[in-house]
């Protein structure tokens, strides 16, 4: 079998690069809105998703820490489940009563979580195994 780079173990990369990347984006997206002229409340919407997802993992991240085995394998996919159904349920919320409000916080959104997912990676394929 040929050894590649997804064969190579490597140690999982700290969060906080990753995450303030993510916070990079959100700052920099409220000034490409004050100076369009856009409604702020997509940006704060955006930004709060973002925020309130990263509180949940960390706390995720911690639960996940105590647990071992099958219970941390189930925090896991507790996490990721909750974490897509969750900001789904809030933008399909928001597109239902004013689209606009939900498109640029998809748009905000989308843009940082990203940014920090590209830069978790690059960390972790970028590391020497």
């Amino acid at each position: 079998m040929r050894a590649g780079i997804f064969a190579t173990p490597r140690p999982i990369p700290g969060r906080l690069i990753p995450a303030l990347g993510g916070l990079l984006i959100l700052l920099l997206a409220l000034p490409v809105f004050l100076l369009a002229g856009w409604d702020l409340s997509g940006w704060a919407l955006g930004a709060v998703l973002w925020v309130g997802v990263e509180a949940v993992e960390f706390l995720l991240a911690r639960a996940r820490a105590r647990s071992s085995g099958v219970a941390s394998s189930a925090v896991l996919a507790f996490g990721l489940s909750f974490k897509a159904i969750a900001v789904l349920a809030v933008l399909i919320a928001a597109a239902a009563t004013r689209p606009s409000l939900a498109a640029a916080a998809a748009v905000v959104y989308v843009l940082a979580y990203t940014f920090q997912l590209g830069l978790s990676l690059l960390s972790y394929f970028g590391s020497d195994g």
